[in-house]
C-alpha cells in the first residue's frame, strides 16, 4: 500500500473528450475502472472527465488511456492544478465583494 506523504501534491485535471456515440459504453467502462476518474458530463459526442491524482504522471497516463479507447477521437487537457494535499484542508479566506451600488459584502466559504 502506498502511503501519501504529508507534503504530497494533489493534481486536479479536466479533459474534454471528443468521441463517437458508439464509444460511450467503452469510455464509461474505462472511467469506472479508475478511482481517480469521474465522468462529469456525458454528451453524444463530447464528454467531460475529471481526474484527481497524487501524481502528475498519472494525469498524463490517463490522457493516453482515454485516447486508446476505441471510438475516442481526441482528448483535450483543459485544466490542470496542483497544490499540497494539506492546503486543500485549509479554510478559504473571507472575501469582501463590492456590489455595483458600492456596498461591501463579506463572503466566506
Amino acid at each position: 500500500m502506498n502511503r501519501q506523504r504529508p507534503d504530497a501534491d494533489v493534481h486536479i485535471a479536466s479533459f474534454v473528450i471528443q468521441h463517437r456515440d458508439s464509444a460511450a459504453r467503452a469510455l464509461a467502462a474505462m472511467i469506472d475502472a479508475h478511482d481517480d476518474l469521474d465522468l462529469a458530463l456525458r454528451g453524444e459526442t463530447r464528454s467531460v472527465v475529471i481526474c484527481e491524482s497524487a501524481d502528475r504522471h498519472a494525469v498524463m497516463e490517463r490522457v493516453d488511456q482515454l485516447q486508446a479507447v476505441p471510438g475516442v477521437l481526441n482528448v483535450l487537457l483543459v485544466y490542470h492544478h496542483a497544490e499540497p494535499a494539506h492546503a486543500l484542508d485549509q479554510p478559504l479566506p473571507s472575501l469582501s465583494i463590492v456590489s455595483a451600488t458600492g456596498d461591501a459584502h463579506e463572503h466566506t466559504s
